[in-house]
C-alpha cells in the first residue's frame, strides 16, 4: 500500500471530522472585556466541549448540527471568581451549637448544597480558605462530577497557634480542649509550623492558610493582636514554597500583617488595620489583597441582632466589622494589588455579589470590580492561561447577567446563564 496516500486519507478524514464537530456558539448582546475593562457589543464565543476556540465580532453561524445559545439581551462575561470562601458553613446564631452536633456527613451535605448555590450566583471559581478537611473531598467530588458547584483550591484546615483564631477547641470546657498539635492545625514553635503544612499537603490541599492576627468569629478573646512570632510564620511558608504551593494570611491587626508579608506571604485577607505603611510595603512585596468587605457589613450587622453571637464574638464584630470598607478604599487608592474575596458563609452563600457594592460604592468603577473577580482572581492563582478571560484556548467557564453592569452593578445580583468547562448549569434564559 501506498504509506503516502494512507496518511492523506487519514488526514482527510480527521479534518473532514473536526470540521464535523458539534461546536456551541454564544451570540452576547454585550460582552465584557476584562483585559480592558470595557463593554463590547455583538459578539459570538465559540467553544469546543470545555475549551474556548475563538471570540469573534458579530453573531456568527456555525455549521448544520452545531448549538446555538441566545444571550442577545443579556451581558456575557468570564465566569466569577471569588478568593475567600468558607464552603462548609453558613452563618446562624446557633453556630457554635452546631460545632458539637454537626458530624462529617452533615457538614458535608451541607457544603454540597453551599456549593451548587455558589455556582448558581455566577461563581465558577472558589479559593476555600479553611474548614475541617470535608472541602477537600468536596473538591474532588465536585471535580468528578458527582456534586455540582464551583471549581475549588482550598487550603483544607486554618493553621494558627494555641488559642489563636482556627484553634478548633476555642470556647469549649476544658475537659474537651486536649492539646491539638499540627495534624489538628495548631503550632507551636518552627517544628511545628514545618509539620503542620506538610500534614495539609498530605490531605490534598492546594494551598496553605495561617491566622496572622486574631479574628472575629473565634470564641477568643482577642481579634487584631499578632498570633505568630517571625520564625513561625516564616517556616509556614518556605515548607509551602518548597510543595509550590501559595500561603494566605488571615488578619486584621497591621503588627500581623507586617510580619506575615516580611515572611513572604502571597496574599493578606481583610487587611481591616492595615496601616498605610502595610499598604506601601505590599505594593513594593508583590502582595495580594483580598478585602472581604461583605463579611465585615455582614458580621456588623449580625451584632445588632440580640443573641446572634457569643459575647465575645459580638464586641469584636462591632469594633472590626465595619472597618474593612475604609481599609479598601484607601488601599485602592494607594495602588495596592487586589482580587475579589467576600469571606461568603460568615454571611449566606450565593450573596457573594454583595461585594461588587460595596468596593464601587468608594470609588472602584464598575468593570474594574468585575476585573477583580475574574482576571485578577486567575493571576492570584496563577491560572491567567487557564480561567479569567474569554479568549481562545481559556476553559469555557461563561455567565450572563440581566442587565447592563456597567451602568448598574447591582445587576450582578441577576446571574441568568452559567457554564463551567463547557457544561451548562444555568440557563434561565
Amino acid at each position: 500500500m501506498n504509506h503516502k496516500y494512507l496518511f492523506a486519507t487519514i488526514s482527510f478524514g480527521f479534518l473532514f471530522n473536526l470540521s464535523m464537530a458539534q461546536n456551541t456558539y454564544i451570540h452576547a448582546g454585550k460582552f465584557v472585556d476584562v483585559r480592558e475593562n470595557r463593554l463590547l457589543d455583538t459578539m459570538t464565543i465559540i467553544i469546543d466541549e470545555d475549551i474556548i476556540l475563538a471570540v469573534e465580532k458579530g453573531f456568527i453561524k456555525g455549521n448544520p448540527g452545531d448549538k446555538v445559545i441566545d444571550l442577545r439581551r443579556y451581558t456575557v462575561m468570564p465566569g466569577l471568581m471569588d478568593m475567600h470562601v468558607h464552603i462548609e458553613s453558613q452563618t446562624s446564631p446557633n453556630q457554635f451549637a452546631e460545632r458539637m452536633t454537626s458530624n462529617e456527613a452533615d457538614i458535608a451535605y451541607n457544603a454540597a448544597g453551599y456549593a451548587e448555590t455558589t455556582l448558581m450566583s455566577g461563581f465558577t471559581t472558589v479559593r476555600d480558605l479553611g474548614g475541617s478537611g470535608v472541602n477537600i473531598s468536596l473538591k474532588h467530588a465536585i471535580a468528578a462530577g458527582k456534586v455540582v458547584g464551583p471549581r475549588i483550591y482550598t487550603a483544607g484546615k486554618s493553621i494558627a497557634p494555641t488559642g489563636g483564631h482556627a484553634d478548633p477547641t476555642n470556647g469549649l470546657k476544658r475537659s474537651m480542649m486536649g492539646d491539638p498539635g499540627p495534624t489538628d492545625g495548631v503550632i507551636n514553635g518552627e517544628s511545628d509550623s514545618r509539620k503542620a503544612v506538610r500534614h495539609q499537603v498530605k490531605l490534598g490541599a492546594d494551598l496553605i492558610k495561617i491566622t496572622a492576627t486574631g479574628g472575629v468569629l473565634s470564641v477568643a478573646r482577642d481579634g487584631s493582636a499578632p498570633q505568630f512570632q517571625q520564625d513561625e510564620i516564616n517556616a509556614v511558608i518556605q515548607t509551602a514554597k518548597d510543595f509550590g504551593i501559595h500561603v494566605a494570611a488571615h488578619a486584621h491587626g497591621d503588627e500581623g500583617m507586617k510580619r506575615a508579608i516580611a515572611g513572604g506571604i502571597h496574599s493578606i485577607e481583610h487587611g481591616t488595620m492595615m496601616s498605610e505603611a502595610t499598604m506601601q510595603l505590599m505594593i513594593s512585596q508583590n502582595t495580594w489583597y483580598v478585602p472581604t468587605i461583605t463579611a465585615g457589613m455582614s458580621a456588623a450587622a449580625y451584632a445588632r441582632i440580640p443573641g446572634y453571637y457569643h459575647p465575645l464574638v459580638k464586641a469584636k464584630a462591632e469594633t472590626i466589622g465595619a472597618q474593612i470598607q475604609t481599609t479598601f478604599e484607601k488601599a485602592y487608592q494607594r495602588g495596592v494589588k487586589i482580587a475579589f474575596g467576600t469571606d461568603a458563609g460568615v454571611f449566606p452563600h450565593g450573596e457573594n455579589y454583595r461585594e461588587f457594592i460595596y468596593m464601587t460604592e468608594v470609588g472602584m468603577p464598575n468593570l474594574e470590580a468585575i476585573q477583580t473577580a475574574t482576571l485578577r482572581g486567575a493571576e492570584l492563582l496563577g491560572l491567567v492561561d487557564k480561567v479569567g478571560v474569554l479568549e481562545a484556548g481559556m476553559w469555557a467557564d461563561i455567565i450572563a447577567v440581566d442587565g447592563n453592569p456597567e451602568m448598574d452593578i447591582q445587576v450582578m445580583k441577576e446571574v441568568v446563564f452559567v457554564m463551567k468547562s463547557g457544561r451548562i448549569y444555568k440557563n434561565e434564559p
